[in-house]
């Protein structure tokens, strides 16, 4: 593989990067863990705008389907220790600047996803830890919630009054006792977005409903402590094998296949990868790729793909530290954005051959 990097921006702990449709076009927006600002760029890097200054505390941002410069965000969760004030806002583009409502206050959320199934969108939320007393305090599990997303918030701007003030989301609790509850992924069952995630009890599979009267589905795949994790077909055979980092932010890269109904190990990575953090999906359909970082040690940003037979795994960056990345096509190329948190860069990969 061929690499080319830009730096595109300084941020503090930067943590999270996602792309967002704004005003008619695919942008790439950035924002950090701690009080610092969320930034907005054109998908070739450019800088834009800014989206806040602070409160931060951004683990997630997720765009709103349907819907051009709307996304949803978590704000004020800046640890799973500093996490009591955490909420889910939605943020709207309207008269030249950007707009924020809280929809939920979530203390510990650190991962959300909304899901499209028969036109209903779906919020799913996991909360890393539902309380604590002291640092690395682990004695009170998290929780996996859900709802429907109410209509009216396609309304905003257009109408303010669409939401009354204080409206807050009807999330319920659809699995709790998931101790470090931390990675989350999205796939596809069926034709169906599915949520892959992951805990000290394993990796979970959750199914939202067909209509918003049913009942999520939530079936076990994997029993083994996981920090992240990723369903992907590398091998081209037709079904996902699923990548682990394991255990909680910890250091081994593990590949498993289906095999008579569970998921077998076919690989482990050799070396140790110290704080395993970043996992995404990258490249064409028939030649994916896996993007891997890890925030100490070399720190590397890696590709994990299926090469002549076997799963090899390159180095695409180093000593960047990367807590999170997200990849998309432009120009009959891959590209990727990296939050590399411990060096506070936001950085653009283009990747070739």
């Amino acid at each position: 593989m061929n690499v080319e990097k830009k730096k595109i921006a300084d941020l503090t702990l930067c943590y999270w990067v996602t792309t967002l449709r704004h005003q008619g076009r695919r942008c790439l927006l950035a924002a950090s863990e701690k009080a610092f600002p969320c930034l907005l760029f054109d998908e070739y890097g450019n800088f834009i705008e800014e989206v806040w200054k602070e409160p931060g505390g951004t683990m997630t941002a997720v765009s709103l389907p349907g819907r051009e410069s709307a996304f949803l965000a978590t704000h004020r969760m800046y640890s799973p220790d500093d996490c009591r004030g955490a909420s889910i806002v939605y943020c709207y583009y309207a008269d030249g600047g950007w707009k924020i409502r809280t929809l939920a206050e979530l203390p510990g959320v650190h991962r959300f996803d909304i899901l499209v199934r028969n036109g209903v969108r779906y919020l799913i939320a996991c909360t890393i830890k539902s309380d604590y007393e002291y640092d690395n305090d682990w004695r009170f599990p998290g929780k996996v919630f859900a709802c429907a997303l109410p209509a009216e918030l396609d309304a905003l701007p257009d109408d303010p009054a669409a939401l009354p003030d204080g409206y807050r989301l009807p999330l319920s609790v659809v699995r709790e006792g998931l101790l470090k509850n931390h990675g989350y992924s999205c796939s596809i069952r069926d034709g169906i977005p599915v949520s892959i995630v992951t805990s000290e009890e394993g990796v979970f599979r959750f199914t939202p409903p067909a209509s918003p009267e049913g009942s999520w589905i939530v079936e076990t795949l994997l029993e083994e402590p996981t920090s992240d994790a990723l369903l992907l077909d590398l091998d081209g055979d037709g079904e996902d094998e699923m990548l682990t980092l394991s255990p909680f932010h910890g250091d081994t890269l593990r590949i498993f296949k289906q095999r008579n109904g569970r998921f077998e190990q076919v690989f482990e990575y050799g070396q140790k990868l110290p704080f395993a953090h970043a996992i995404c999906p990258a490249g064409p359909r028939e030649h994916p790729f896996a993007v891997i970082g890890h925030r100490q040690g070399a720190r590397d940003l890696l590709a994990v793909r299926f090469r002549d037979g076997q799963y090899t795994v390159e180095v695409l960056d180093h000593d960047v530290g990367p807590a999170n990345a997200v990849s998309f096509e432009l120009d009959g190329q891959f590209r990727i954005l990296a939050a590399n948190r411990e060096i506070d860069e936001v950085a653009y990969y283009t990747v070739t051959g």
